[in-house]
Order: C-alpha cells, then structure tokens, then sequence
C-alpha cells in the first residue's frame, strides 16, 4: 500500500517521515526527486514546475508492499490513501519565517492551510484520508500517530481541523 503524507509546506511532513524512517518504515521523499520531474520554474512562487503525470507514473511502477510518498504533492500521485498534516496558522506561520521564506509566500501557505486545500485536494483523489493536527506537537509525536494509522488502518477521519475563525479574524 502507498500512503501519500502530504500537507501544506511547514506542517511536519519531513520532520515525521524523518522519525518514521527510523522506525523502520520506508518513506520516498518527494523533495528527492524534484530535478527529475522538473519541467519549468514558477519565478512568483519561487518553486520547481513539477511534471505530476510523469512523477505519478515513476511512484505506480514502484513495487513496495507498504511505501510512504513525503510531500506536499503526495496525494496526486496515485496512492492508495492519504494522511494529511496540518497546523495551525499562526504556528505555521513561525515555522516558515523559521525557514526564512518570504512573506508573500508564508502568507500563501497559510492561507491554504486556513482554506483546508490540500485536504480538498486529497478528498479529490483518496477514499481513506485522515488529518493530524501538528500543533505543538513533537516530530516523534506525529510520526506515532501516523504509524498507528498505518498499523491499524482505522476508518477514515477528517474535518475536525477548522481554522476558519483564525482565517475570518485575520481575511483581507
């Protein structure tokens, strides 16, 4: 089973997969393989034009019985379920000034996560999808829960996470 652990950048993704790695699971770093898949650059965004077709069909052909797919674009290459993380905005706000993104694109991240898109986007695209909340939470904290996921597979669970009142005070 391919398991895409994906969320808007800065909620923990790589920091889990990092505590899930050693906890013997084998997780494919999306990041990895970017100048691969690279077929342009977003000069606004600042970021890699991934070719998502191209990279979905690399990680269908890899025979794993159970592979975790790391990053933010996880969900739309043709796993067999996804977990979502998410954050707070306000944290994940930190986290990327921590990262010395620029403003325009923390701003961007968080509102995406306040809008719940890449939980939109993997309901698009998955029938098993369960969110975490990262909020204060350690990496070894996160990387638990996302193995006891994946251990018992319990049913899917999503749409208590709603930062709208975070993203009513601060629209505009």
């Amino acid at each position: 089973m391919k398991i895409a652990l994906t969320g808007t950048p800065g909620t923990g993704k790589t920091a889990a997969a990092g505590e899930l790695e050693k906890m013997g699971y084998r997780v494919l770093h999306v990041h990895d393989l970017v100048e691969t898949f690279t077929i342009g650059y977003d000069e606004k965004r600042e970021s890699n034009i991934i070719d998502e077709d191209a990279l979905a069909r690399y990680v269908q052909e890899i025979d794993d019985p159970q592979l975790i797919i790391e990053g933010h674009v996880s969900h739309l290459l043709g796993c067999d379920a996804a977990i979502v993380l998410r954050c707070h905005p306000e944290e994940l706000q930190k986290r990327l000034k921590n990262k010395h993104w620029k403003e325009e694109k923390i701003r961007e991240n968080v509102e995406a996560e306040a809008l719940d898109i890449i939980l939109e986007r993997a309901l698009e695209h998955h029938e098993k999808v369960w969110e975490i909340d990262t909020t204060g939470k350690r990496e070894t904290e996160v990387a638990e829960e996302i193995a006891g996921i994946i251990e018992t597979m319990p049913p899917p669970h999503y749409g208590e996470i709603d930062w709208s009142e975070w993203l009513m005070e601060h629209a505009g």
